[in-house]
């Protein structure tokens, strides 16, 4: 096993890596709309998610993989009437690309944002 770190995506918030590489998948920890620094972007979903597949790019990079080799997603949303916004930009950033997918409405999501997106990608 071993720890994905990137200095191209926000550090973790707690006490966990921003992925983790186990043969040849990658598991990403949840990403949220932070920049690098910490801070956090935009009040729409839409900027949000943006923000959040930036960040999935980053790592995934790190990882050897890429939105491409994404095989599985799991998307949490702080309501989902904001779903077919979300899912604009998803499309968009996955270009075609249609991993399977599960969406969630979580009561409250870490600092409190609106989008977080985990990921389950093959490597290479």
């Amino acid at each position: 096993m071993e720890f994905v770190q990137t200095e191209n995506a926000p550090q973790a918030i707690g006490p966990y890596s921003q992925g983790v590489i186990f043969g040849n998948l990658f598991f990403s920890s949840g990403q949220i709309p932070l920049i690098p620094s910490g801070e956090l972007v935009g009040n729409a979903i839409e900027e949000q998610t943006k923000q959040v597949f930036k960040n999935l790019r980053a790592i995934l990079d790190e990882a050897g993989s890429s939105l491409s080799q994404v095989v599985k997603a799991t998307v949490f949303v702080n309501d989902l009437k904001d779903f077919a916004a979300l899912n604009k930009v998803y499309e968009q950033e996955f270009d075609g690309h249609k991993p399977a997918r599960s969406t969630i409405q979580a009561a409250r999501l870490p600092l409190d944002v609106l989008v977080e997106i985990e990921v389950i990608a093959i490597r290479g």
